[in-house]
């Protein structure tokens, strides 16, 4: 096995080639690797430096602790930005992540991420753009998926609309409005995942792409495969719970606005099994902000473009969601002072109207001069 150090190491990221295989390794475990525009940058370098060296066949991107792989970006850091009226930092930090995103999503070479543990928001921008570059999204039975945005007044960033537009039938619509943390066997059915591995089993993963021989990049990702394909996931992605709740959710979230999804739930009265989860599914929804859900909704509705369309309209809502939107309150609710009783902009999903979601995607800049204008694909 060869090893040469790291294109950009930190306290946070270290990143380093072994055996033609480009290892990213997120550590920053107190904050379960929640990233920080350093950790960004880290990753970004790594990347470009690999992209074209001919000693790197693929990149691993994982988290040795088994708490998360990333929980998503550094949301007390934006807090702070805002109320110290730092919007440059809060652009950058945004425009670098999706940036990011879009490198993953289009890399040339296979890009494996290794999904244990805690994989939330910026944690589904590293990863979901495996599936686009030949490489694998490897969860485990520790995995903890979710886009939880509508929690504190935000909505599915970094390209996640993109994913989920495109899983079965309206679960990526119910998804990005409740924010619902979902399995190993649910991402397998949902399509955002590839495949399965034990925990207990990463390390010895880990240890055989350090020392098997491989010539292409094809060989690194057939190696995760063979040794992935011993392992089972319990229960089967179509006994998942979102694969027996799926009739439920198609019939209730296909419909096109919140009000309307709210009020056939409501009207759910086919049997005691459907009418509890239509109770729960209420209940959840009453605690997230209703502006943010219709602007989710629309997210996911919006996102049969391109990745780079995408990314530029996730922009375009980072900053009128900071600025009009619910998120500084939802953080403050949630995070900061943790007393869980946001003040939303709209009291009632029933007050949201269509001209305040339509707001929400105007776009602060002319489109010749967008931050992210030069992405393509």
């Amino acid at each position: 096995m060869s090893t040469s150090e790291a294109a950009a190491v930190s306290d946070e990221v270290t990143t380093y080639i072994a055996n033609r295989i480009g290892f990213i390794e997120l550590e920053r475990p107190k904050a379960l690797n929640a990233l920080s525009t350093g950790m960004i940058r880290a990753m970004q370098g790594a990347l470009d430096a690999w992209r074209e060296e001919p000693g790197v066949l693929a990149v691993v991107v994982r988290s040795q602790h088994p708490r998360a792989f990333c929980a998503g970006g550094d949301i007390r850091f934006l807090y702070e930005s805002f109320q110290r009226g730092d919007g440059a930092a809060r652009d950058t930090f945004f425009i670098e992540e999706y940036r990011l995103n879009h490198s993953i999503f289009t890399y040339p070479k296979p890009y494996i991420a290794l999904m244990n543990g805690v994989v939330m928001g910026g944690g589904m921008g590293i990863s979901q753009g495996a599936h686009r570059t030949g490489g694998l999204r490897v969860v485990t039975q520790s995995t903890r998926m979710a886009m939880p945005e509508t929690r504190i007044g935000l909505f599915p960033d970094v390209g996640a609309g993109w994913f989920l537009a495109r899983t079965p039938g309206a679960l990526g619509r119910y998804l990005a409005v409740t924010g619902e943390t979902i399995g190993a066997a649910d991402a397998l059915y949902a399509g955002l995942a590839d495949t399965y591995i034990d925990d207990e089993a990463l390390p010895a993963l880990v240890e055989t792409l350090r020392t098997e021989v491989f010539e292409h990049g094809a060989d690194v990702v057939a190696c995760v495969e063979r040794e992935t394909a011993a392992h089972k996931v319990v229960p089967t992605p179509d006994m998942s719970p979102l694969a027996s709740a799926r009739a439920l959710i198609d019939g209730h979230f296909a419909l096109p606005d919140m009000k309307q999804i709210l009020a056939s739930l409501e009207a759910q009265q086919t049997g005691c099994e459907a009418a509890d989860w239509a109770e729960q599914t209420i209940g959840v929804l009453r605690e997230r902000s209703p502006l943010s859900m219709a602007v989710s909704l629309e997210v996911v509705t919006r996102a049969e473009g391109a990745m780079a369309d995408c990314l530029r309209r996730d922009l375009d809502l980072t900053r009128t969601s900071f600025e009009h939107g619910d998120v500084v309150e939802g953080i403050r609710a949630r995070i900061i002072d943790k007393d869980n009783a946001p003040r939303w902009r709209f009291a009632r999903i029933e007050d949201v109207g269509a001209d305040d979601v339509a707001r929400m995607f105007d776009s602060p800049w002319l489109a010749t001069e967008h931050p992210l204008a030069d992405l393509q694909g």
